[in-house]
């Protein structure tokens, strides 16, 4: 596995690839890898003949208040793993690579970036969400990128990112990896200390509440979000946000009558975190 810090350097790798008609997948992180990344570049390296791995704790997307400073990052273990899984290019630039001097632009995606974590974070947090997946796009012209299924409002941005501006990649949404015990593989769950760590696993379980609830033909919205409000509240936890939406529009529903996302984030100790569940009605549960 090559690391490499420019964008003229990995240009060029990507283009000599291409020269060779090979076809190339991305998987853009932030590094301090889990079993989740792993799947994600498990994926890109079965179906593309080059893997690039994108490493870049990407400040535009942090607000003032939030942990880009204490972000866990170690560059030596997340190549060890990387090369373990047969990436071909880890790209690992420094922020200055990325943004230069006088760097003045800014993607914004209206929509589905105005509520859940755009609504709590700011509208800061999906622009540079944006604008890195765009520059990286254009740097290395996948013909994939892998994200994972955890950041479904993340997936959503993306797919709308591509879609508006024409771009020539297909976004794949890689289901989401979990822990023995159901808590969402994390990159921030390092933060946690033993009894925080015991407590988020209630995020997941109040998602299995309401799925459970929509699995037995319950539909209307209120009910199925009260369950997974009950089982948080027993945990000690008060969500930032636990809420119903249409799983491609991300705009709010009353009543579950199709695919919806059950989203929830929580600050669990010294770490936000957030999962998801999609869910769908009894009756459409069987459509292919």
């Amino acid at each position: 596995m090559r690391i490499i810090r420019t964008i003229a350097e990995v240009r060029e790798a990507v283009r000599a690839a291409r020269r060779q008609d090979r076809t190339v997948g991305l998987v853009p992180t932030m590094g301090a890898f889990h079993d989740g990344h792993l799947s994600l570049m498990d994926e890109a390296r079965r179906n593309n003949d080059l893997v690039v791995v994108s490493l870049f704790v990407n400040p535009t997307q942090f607000g003032a208040n939030e942990d880009l400073s204490r972000y866990p990052r170690d560059e030596a273990r997340d190549a060890a793993m990387a090369d373990d899984h047969g990436v071909d290019i880890l790209f690992a630039p420094e922020p200055s690579e990325i943004y230069p001097d006088g760097f003045a632009t800014t993607i914004h995606i209206a929509g589905v970036t105005d509520v859940l974590d755009g609504a709590v974070r700011g509208a800061h947090h999906f622009d540079g969400v944006a604008t890195v997946v765009a520059k990286l796009f254009g740097i290395m012209a996948p013909d994939v990128a892998y994200f994972g299924q955890k950041d479904a409002q993340q997936v959503l941005v993306v797919r709308r990112l591509v879609r508006d501006l024409n771009l020539d990649v297909r976004i794949e949404a890689c289901p989401i990896v979990r822990e023995a015990d159901g808590l969402a593989m994390s990159s921030r769950n390092v933060y946690l200390d033993p009894a925080a760590r015991a407590q988020a696993t209630a995020l997941n379980r109040s998602l299995d509440a309401a799925q459970a609830l929509a699995d037995a033909g319950e539909r209307d919205a209120g009910t199925i979000i009260a369950a997974a409000h009950a089982v948080l509240a027993e945990a000690g936890i008060a969500p930032e946000y636990l809420e119903l939406r249409d799983a491609d529009t991300l705009q709010p529903i009353t009543r579950l009558d199709g695919d919806a996302l059950l989203a929830v984030a929580a600050q669990v100790g010294a770490a936000r975190l957030i999962d998801n569940h999609t869910l769908r009605s009894a009756d459409r549960r069987g459509d292919a």
